[in-house]
């Protein structure tokens, strides 16, 4: 299962906004908004793809020189469980520490914090809610070597 980074506009772009949409936006009766999608070309892109397929994805938002924010992390429906996250989040902790963050923070849904927890984010903070349901913040430090 390859992991890579993707271009902003490209068709793998394409179908990473796709699924985005099914696994995280689709069940809330959300749609993306065209300029959320162009501010995107500032971030990094990671997707895991099987042949032309893809399985997974997740974006890194720059925050500050030391941190930077895991959003829109989605697996196929089919596929969750199986480690498709697990290791597309390693994957993007090593971007992050090559590229000299100190941490990876993110607001995770509360549904999914267990998973978090058991790659090392601890939350941080009181439950809130965004884009309709219930979400904490999560942080976890990157260790140098």
């Amino acid at each position: 299962m390859p992991i890579k980074q993707i271009d902003h506009g490209t068709k793998e772009y394409k179908q990473m906004v796709d699924l985005r949409y099914e696994i995280l936006r689709k069940p809330l009766q959300l749609n993306f908004d065209p300029a959320e999608l162009e501010k995107e070309k500032n971030d990094i892109l990671i997707c895991a793809f099987e042949e032309e397929k893809i399985l997974g994805c997740c974006l890194l938002t720059k925050i500050d020189k030391d941190c930077i924010r895991l959003r829109q992390m989605a697996v196929q429906n089919n596929l969750q469980g199986k480690g498709v996250g697990a290791s597309i989040l390693h994957y993007a902790e090593n971007v992050a520490r090559d590229a000299g963050y100190k941490k990876v923070m993110m607001h995770a849904r509360k549904t999914a914090i267990g998973f978090y927890e058991k790659l090392g984010y601890k939350v941080s903070g009181h439950e809130f809610i965004e884009i309709s349901i219930p979400h904490v913040t999560m942080v976890k430090k990157l260790h140098h070597f």
